[in-house]
């Protein structure tokens, strides 16, 4: 919002001016008065003026004015108040009031408001300093960063909806929620806006180019940013789409597809992309955002710069990128060629354009926290730069909803901030495609659907108290499978699996449990430890899933595995690992010492 936007050419008016610090809720708001100064506030007490004022005598009321007038504070009544004092003036100006003491005191107090404003018992506040201010914007009003290379960063403020696109998707969730936050962030290839157009593909519709899964602890403790590959060949659902004249229309699925088709090709809508995601990782969205190449391009100038590492030269032609080995900041086109970048680095794969991306976003990251929000006009750059290339869901579809949605997440640390991406393998189809590594997708999905942080264990390396329990043989396993779940025919899926899959051809289906079970258990005799312990390997049971009995059973009894509401498919682990996979290459926002390679 500049002077001219708002009639003030001639006034000469910083807009960063207008932003006014509000005592009351600890942030700073725009205040559009003729005088560019904050709307005076009537104190907290009855009444604007202390009780026990002194009156001073007629003759110095003058000098007193102009003392006061002389200062820096706008001590001027409020609206309501100033009809009134003149009107009080007026009735004591013409001569001395009558009436005794008390009467005479309260015209002069009503002459001395009027002439030099409220009078309030309250000691002034020392004026802060440049490094407290500092700390009031980073704590009052910073909230969370929210990311994606190829779209940029996005932080709004009351003033700005103006220039916030929303989408509806046929799902609304409140701004803010208790539990886990997961927000889709897509940054778009279309090359629609100015200085767009020469970047190839130029008829591109706009594809989900960058995709970022970005979950955030139920506690606020930690987050968790999982890059998609674009070529990752997998299952796009049924989309319904609103369209122009408000009609809804439903765009097809289609199986083996690009992921990044589920933007764009066919009319989709970022709702597409937002259920081809809650199908492939199994974790429930709850807010999106989309931003286009302009937005990398403005923010990193807003931010004056974004500092990268490159291990060694790079020289893109296609991206236009080239770089010396080292340390370089980046800015506008430069910025958005460094996250373009594929050819230079690496095996020339997007898999390697995705690591430049987590550098890049793990900088911004650090730049904004550490002095983009330092002062009115830095602020009102950035927010100016992320909102005109943002486009969201109607649950967080007004600066206020998202000024809510940030606070909600500011207590983030971007050292507990993790960038992973989703694991895959080569297309053996396709070399050009690449399909999900299974066998380490779904252990990170877990982690992530479990509330777990992306963090490195560290194994034991003492030995493990207490000799390993002896595992029966397949064919030795007795049990009886009791359906707690509620997922109708799962306890007949699960024998199924058990002896086509497992070879233990003593398992059976005892039914449906009495009641549904909170979560899996497995009841056995300690006669039964070796069957119990293959049995709890093959299901991925936890310890706290084992329950053993005083007694040793017969022969011929089975255990008991009551499935529970945890349970989802045979062979999927009942208990989420706490470890990241080996292979799930992941970084940390907080790491400045990452080069591209």
């Amino acid at each position: 919002m500049d002077a001219q936007g708002r009639g003030r050419a001639g006034d000469n008016v910083d807009p960063a001016d207008q932003w006014v610090f509000d005592p009351d809720t600890g942030n700073y708001e725009l205040r559009l008065d003729p005088a560019g100064q904050a709307v005076a506030r009537p104190s907290p007490r009855t009444g604007s003026r202390s009780r026990r004022a002194q009156a001073q005598p007629t003759g110095r009321t003058t000098s007193t004015a102009s003392a006061s007038s002389g200062g820096d504070t706008d001590t001027r009544p409020l609206p309501t108040q100033r009809g009134r004092r003149r009107e009080a003036v007026a009735e004591g100006a013409g001569e001395r009031p009558t009436g005794g003491r008390a009467s005479r005191r309260a015209a002069e107090r009503a002459a001395m408001g009027s002439a030099a404003g409220p009078v309030s018992r309250r000691k002034r506040k020392p004026k802060k300093s440049g490094k407290k201010k500092a700390l009031y914007w980073t704590a009052g009003t910073l909230g969370f960063v929210l990311v994606a290379a190829g779209g940029g960063v996005f932080y709004l403020y009351q003033e700005l909806n103006g220039n916030i696109s929303k989408v509806d998707v046929g799902e609304e969730h409140p701004a803010v929620t208790d539990g886990p936050v997961n927000l889709l962030i897509i940054g778009t290839d279309a090359r629609s806006g100015k200085g767009n157009q020469g970047y190839g593909d130029a008829g591109s519709v706009g594809h989900a180019d960058t995709t970022i899964l970005m979950h955030v602890s139920e506690d606020r403790s930690n987050a968790t940013a999982l890059s998609i590959p674009r070529d990752l060949i997998t299952d796009i659902p049924d989309c319904p789409t609103k369209q122009a004249d408000g009609s809804e229309k439903t765009i097809p699925g289609q199986q083996g597809a690009r992921f990044n088709t589920s933007l764009g090709q066919e009319g989709r809508d970022p709702g597409c992309t937002w259920r081809t995601v809650e199908k492939l990782t199994g974790l429930k969205i709850n807010h999106f955002m989309m931003a286009d190449f302009n937005a990398v391009k403005e923010l990193s100038e807003a931010v004056d710069g974004v500092e990268v590492c490159t291990a060694k030269p790079i020289n893109d032609p296609k991206s236009h990128l080239k770089l010396s080995a080292g340390r370089h900041i980046v800015k506008g086109e430069q910025a958005l060629a460094f996250v373009r970048t594929r050819h230079a680095v690496g095996f020339g794969s997007d898999l390697d354009r995705i690591k430049m991306q987590q550098q890049f976003l793990g900088s911004l990251i650090r730049k904004l926290k550490s002095d983009a929000f330092s002062s009115p006009s830095k602020l009102l750059s950035v927010s100016q730069a992320a909102t005109k290339a943002l486009t969201v869901d109607t649950g967080i579809g007004s600066a206020k909803k998202l000024l809510a949605f940030g606070n909600d997440l500011k207590k983030v640390d971007i050292d507990k901030i993790t960038f992973a991406t989703v694991p895959v393998l080569d297309n053996p189809r396709d070399p050009a495609t690449v399909i999900l590594n299974k066998a380490s997708a779904e252990p990170l999905f877990r982690m992530v659907q479990a509330d777990h942080p992306l963090v490195k264990g560290k194994k034991s390396k003492g030995k493990k108290k207490g000799a390993p329990v002896k595992k029966a043989p397949p064919e030795l396993v007795r049990v009886d499978v009791s359906n707690g779940s509620g997922q109708i025919g799962a306890a007949q899926e699960t024998v199924d699996w058990l002896q086509n899959v497992k070879a233990a051809k003593l398992s059976t289906n005892a039914g449906n449990a009495p009641s549904k079970a909170a979560t899996t258990r497995l009841e056995y005799a300690p006669n039964q430890a070796d069957q119990a312990a293959t049995l709890a390997e093959w299901m991925g049971l936890p310890k706290s899933a084992l329950k053993k009995s005083s007694q040793d059973a017969g022969d011929r009894v089975p255990m008991k595995l009551i499935l529970g509401k945890d349970f989802t498919t045979p062979g999927t682990p009942i208990e989420a690992p706490t470890e990241t996979p080996d292979d799930v290459q992941n970084v940390n926002a907080g790491d400045k010492n990452i080069c591209a390679k």
